[in-house]
């Protein structure tokens, strides 16, 4: 239990306050952050009510959208970026996760990928001023267009070599990597890379490419042995529970964590 982490977006329709209360309540001592939520409530006052409560920020999401393909529209928000690790920083975090973008209006790929490598560059000053880390996150393939042009962990570790491991990590969700052949051996290759780690379920059959996530336990993921690898590799932290999922979010969020801290040690740690 001192490892579980709730992502916001699990419990969706609760405010942050009731997000912080919630988590305390249930005796989960990390919470994944999202910039809208904290915004709304308020930067300092959201630091306060962490103290308060005894609750640790395991991640922000998030920041990047690098190559100017991305569904909020627009392109490289350089401001948003910043802003972003500002926040973090604020609320106690040290990890903000960042998402590539899409492939660029030319269907370039390759130049889309180094389009997000020279994103991350420009940021990396201002996260380290901070004492912020960056987290680049693979996103499954049915994202690639609209959302993140690096899928797998081996291309986003392509990436992450390039900078030094005190400012750009690497992130590991089971949704979007379970599938890949190489996902053992990418683990093992990230090594103390890995920053942040972050779970939920496959479900069959898939009812969305975006919001078809399970609560760990209810689907086709091997968690578990995930979790090893991840830990043979020498990540240690909390372990975030991201689900989007429109059933999720239609029950109470009460039950949602019950749940979720029932399961954590089987269908999580194994």
């Amino acid at each position: 239990m001192e490892r579980l982490s709730v992502n916001q977006i699990t419990v969706k329709h609760w405010s942050f306050e009731e997000t912080v209360r919630g988590l305390a309540r249930h005796g989960i001592g990390w919470l994944g952050a999202w910039t809208g939520p904290v915004e709304e409530y308020g930067t300092r006052r959201a630091a306060a009510l962490l103290r308060d409560h005894g609750v640790k920020v395991s991640s922000v999401c998030r920041a990047g959208f690098f190559t100017g393909r991305n569904p909020d529209g627009g392109g490289l928000d350089r401001e948003a970026n910043r802003r972003a690790v500002e926040l973090t920083a604020a609320i106690g975090g040290d990890v903000l996760y960042l998402v590539s973008g899409g492939v660029r209006d030319d269907l370039d790929l390759p130049r889309s990928r180094e389009a997000v490598a020279e994103g991350i560059a420009e940021l990396v000053p201002y996260a380290a001023s901070a004492g912020v880390r960056l987290a680049v996150e693979p996103l499954h393939p049915m994202m690639c267009a609209e959302r993140s042009v690096t899928v797998t962990l081996g291309q986003s570790l392509d990436i992450v070599e390039r900078f030094e491991p005190a400012h750009v990590g690497l992130a590991v969700d089971t949704y979007n990597v379970w599938w890949d052949p190489a996902l053992h051996a990418s683990l093992a290759r990230a090594g103390d890379r890995i920053i942040g780690y972050q779970v939920c379920d496959w479900l069959v059959p898939q009812p969305h490419p975006t919001f078809g996530r399970g609560i760990p336990g209810e689907g086709a993921i091997d968690i578990p042995s995930i979790t090893r690898a991840v830990g043979a590799a020498g990540y240690t932290g909390p372990i975030e529970v991201e689900i989007f999922n429109e059933g999720v979010w239609a029950t109470d969020p009460d039950d949602v964590l019950a749940t979720v801290v029932a399961g954590f040690g089987r269908h999580v740690l194994g």
